[in-house]
């Protein structure tokens, strides 16, 4: 089981971060994760994966919940731009920057659930079937969360305030 939980911690680092929009907060969800994962067994009839990420969210939404409020992205943006590539010229880093926070802004205003699952599915790059099973709600849901996703996203970017939710 460790062996796999290793394979999966860039995943759950990943789903960690879109969660709370912060490396640093991101770090601490993550090793709150596999504390939790680490000190129960898993569950019988679930994989690992599923149960990993569901352990995530869980513990995400214990922690929003007592905090009541989430940090902004703007460090970790700094942090990704500067990382990203020195070979860059200094117009496609602005541009590049700009993109992360209209990105990043455009994500913050999406519903929680919506939010999840387009990381899910878009980010982390899971089937409909496997988010549908992370986030213990159907397929079809999954579908619509991220169609409604998507499109705010997009009317988002591209100016439109007037979206549907």
């Amino acid at each position: 089981m460790k062996d796999e939980l290793t394979e999966l911690v860039p995943s759950l680092r990943k789903f960690a971060y879109s969660l709370t929009g912060n490396i640093h907060d991101a770090d601490d969800l993550l090793q709150n994760t596999l504390e939790r994962l680490l000190s129960k067994p898993i569950p019988e009839q679930v994989t690992l994966m599923a149960w990993a990420f569901r352990v995530c969210r869980n513990c995400w939404i214990d922690e929003y919940r007592a905090k009541k409020v989430r940090t902004n992205a703007s460090d970790t943006l700094s942090y990704e731009v500067q990382s990203a590539n020195d070979h860059v010229d200094m117009d496609e880093t602005v541009t590049h920057s700009m993109t992360l926070k209209q990105v990043s802004s455009a994500m913050d205003e999406l519903p929680c659930e919506q939010r999840e699952t387009l990381s899910l599915v878009a980010v982390q790059g899971m089937s409909y079937a496997d988010a549908s099973e992370v986030l213990q709600v159907p397929a079809g849901t999954i579908m619509s969360r991220l169609a409604r996703a998507r499109t705010k996203i997009s009317n988002l970017l591209n100016g439109q305030n007037e979206v549907l939710s």
